[in-house]
């Protein structure tokens, strides 16, 4: 019954077409969301970007931003309801996850590029050749002008008869496993980025189910965190995150690269100082030095002749007492001459021996 009135719709609003003023954009839609629109100006402002700069009568800027955020939260929506009922035994976790394929930025630009919705929209050209997500955002606008326009229903029917019968393999799109953990660390090794996951809980949920989170950190600085049912579907969605947090956060960005421009400084910094290349000051003597070798191996060699002295002249002493008792009382002159005698004989032999290297006298 409703398909019926539908097209009985679509049939009344051809005829009109003829008398309408803007005819070609009334095609141009139909041709893309499969009906004619009641009211054409939600979907004017929704082909409308910012950059035009266009005010109402108030003053204020009119622009598709706020069809956009109205667009975002019926697809959100939509598409969750048309995932729930194409995959009934799957779990909330592989649902997440093929709704966030299904509705993340680059599926909407080529969607949009597709349905030629980048050919409708006003801007001011520049602002298009630079801005990746125009086209995405402008699909999201008009979604929320259809919402605005014929309902949710169209919004259902326009993403199920057209997008996804027609464009977009839902099953395909589900299965596919996109690695953004190797994407996250393709791009830091390319720009000597380090990374690391840091494991922020490990817990069960009410059914027991292991549940884990973990966070991203580049170059120390906290990225994203994700949470799964495994370590392997946590880390992804951090990086997932991630990955679109350094596309969007221009901060976040220039943060990463600060703190690596620290760590690389640090670490080319010399631990120790840099070696002299003056090769003289290893083998030449200063006057200075040469004075204080000489003063102290003059001073070794003069204690080592007294000491070599001492030793020889105890030794003949030694040799003198044993004999003194065996002397007559008559010779004590004779005697004391002979041992001065002796005595200076001795220590002209120690000075020979100390200059010769002898250890002995004779």
């Amino acid at each position: 019954m409703l398909n019926r009135v539908s097209m009985l719709g679509n049939i009344i609003d051809r005829i009109r077409l003829p008398f309408r003023k803007d005819k070609e954009l009334y095609s141009s839609l139909y041709r893309i969301i499969g009906f004619y629109p009641h009211d054409i100006s939600y979907y004017k402002l929704a082909l409308m970007h910012k950059s035009v700069m266009r005010r109402n009568k108030k003053g204020k800027p009119v622009n598709n931003e706020r069809l956009e955020f109205l667009g975002d939260a019926i697809l959100d929506a939509a598409v969750g309801d048309i995932v729930y009922r194409h995959f009934p035994k799957k779990r909330e976790g592989f649902l997440t996850n093929t709704r966030s394929k299904l509705v993340q930025r680059d599926t909407l630009n080529k969607l949009a590029k597709e349905l030629g919705i980048n050919d409708l929209i006003l801007s001011n050209g520049q602002s298009c050749s630079h801005n990746n997500y125009m086209g995405g955002n402008a699909f999201e606008a008009l979604v929320g002008a259809m919402y605005l326009d014929r309902g949710y229903d169209a919004c259902m029917r326009f993403l199920k008869n057209r997008i996804l019968a027609q464009m977009i393999n839902i099953d395909k799109v589900a299965y596919k496993e996109v690695n953004f953990k190797s994407k996250l660390i393709e791009w830091t090794q390319k720009n000597r980025v380090r990374i690391d996951f840091e494991l922020l809980n490990e817990e069960k949920d009410e059914n027991g189910s292991p549940m884990f989170s973990y966070q991203v950190l580049l170059e120390g600085i906290p990225g994203c965190k994700g949470t799964g049912f495994s370590k392997k579907e946590s880390q992804q969605k951090a990086c997932k995150e991630t990955i679109e947090r350094l596309r969007r956060n221009v901060q976040f960005l220039d943060d990463v690269f600060a703190a690596k421009s620290g760590r690389t400084k640090m670490e080319e910094e010399p631990i120790e100082s840099v070696p002299e290349v003056d090769e003289t000051k290893d083998f030449i003597i200063s006057s200075e030095t040469s004075q204080e070798e000489e003063t102290k191996h003059d001073t070794v060699f003069q204690e080592s002749v007294c000491d070599e002295a001492e030793t020889a002249i105890e030794k003949v002493d030694n040799e003198d007492d044993g004999n003194t008792d065996l002397r007559d009382e008559d010779d004590e002159l004779s005697f004391e001459k002979g041992k001065a005698d002796d005595e200076e004989g001795i220590i002209a032999a120690a000075e020979n021996a100390a200059f010769s290297g002898e250890e002995t006298f004779s």
